[in-house]
């Protein structure tokens, strides 16, 4: 495994204690190889001897310093140093140490986040204020009540939602309100909670047409014009029908429409007319046959017989 340099994925938070009560700072820590972590308070090391009854540790990537009860001369400028052959890192934060009351202080707020459907949410938020102040989650405006489901957990100034299995009707916009009788306050974010349609996004379906069912597709297309244009043809032909001549009839899927023939004697149209005319003039002429020349003799009328 690579060396990596020290970093603070969670930076120290200023604290408010009062005066006689425990103070608690406490950083995240990752690096390789694991770090050594020295405080300092005001810029001087910080040790059990130097501040008796401080309690320092670092395990797992926490460091943590915890004074059980502290004093004013306590407040100051609280700094954690992290070390390794990679290189060093520090954070710093505040400590005010007060007889009197303090209105709530968030020393962490809420953070927006996005996870997937099924996993587990965690939202922390440290909250300070003499007294110590009432801490209530919110989703949408309706305030959580802590069950199986909805976790609501506090450890010192530490307060958490832990939503066991998130779904995503449990997304929307948390808060938290932190109040005492000097003042109030209010930590806001976004949740998002993915379901598994919006994580996969191949749920998206297309229809995916080959070059093969387009080319029969276009081709099942020409056809129909085809039909249609030679149907429209079949309809608007006309059978020509001349006295005496029989025209050659074209095939129809449906029989054709006959003109009407006139109820009136109309003049011959000329183009008939000389048609006729001329079949007259090609025809040969009739013969004219002379009378028989047999005779036709009347026979004698007879007479009465007496």
């Amino acid at each position: 495994m690579t060396t990596k340099a020290p970093t603070f994925t969670q930076p120290l938070q200023s604290v408010v204690a009062l005066e006689g009560s425990a103070a608690t700072f406490e950083a995240h820590i990752s690096g390789f190889p694991v770090p050594e972590v020295s405080w300092y308070r005001d810029g001087q090391v910080l040790s059990a001897a130097t501040l008796p009854g401080v309690q320092i540790s670092f395990s797992d990537g926490r460091a943590k310093l915890v004074i059980p009860t502290v004093t004013e001369a306590n407040s100051g400028r609280y700094t954690v140093q992290a070390t390794n052959g990679s290189g060093q890192a520090t954070s710093t934060a505040e400590l005010l140490v007060t007889a009197g009351t303090a209105p709530p202080n968030f020393a962490q707020r809420l953070q927006s986040m996005t996870a997937r459907q099924g996993s587990q949410v965690r939202l922390d938020v440290r909250v300070t204020g003499i007294p110590t102040p009432v801490v209530k989650f919110y989703r949408d405006g309706v305030e959580i009540q802590s069950s199986p489901d909805f976790q609501i957990l506090q450890e010192g100034d530490l307060y958490s939602l832990i939503i066991a299995e998130a779904y995503p009707e449990d997304s929307g916009t948390y808060s938290v309100n932190a109040t005492n009788n000097v003042g109030r306050a209010t930590s806001t974010a976004e949740l998002l909670i993915q379901g598994e349609e919006e994580a996969v996004p191949a749920k998206k379906t297309k229809t995916i047409v080959s070059t093969a069912q387009i080319s029969q597709t276009r081709q099942a297309r020409i056809e129909k014009k085809t039909e249609a244009h030679f149907d429209a043809r079949s309809l608007t032909s006309v059978e020509m029908v001349i006295e005496g001549v029989t025209a050659q009839q074209l095939p129809h899927k449906a029989p054709p429409r006959m003109p009407p023939r006139p109820t009136s004697k109309s003049p011959t149209p000329p183009i008939i007319a000389a048609k006729a005319q001329m079949a007259r003039q090609q025809s040969p002429s009739p013969v004219r046959q002379s009378p028989s020349p047999v005779r036709h003799v009347r026979a004698p009328t007879p007479s009465p017989v007496r």
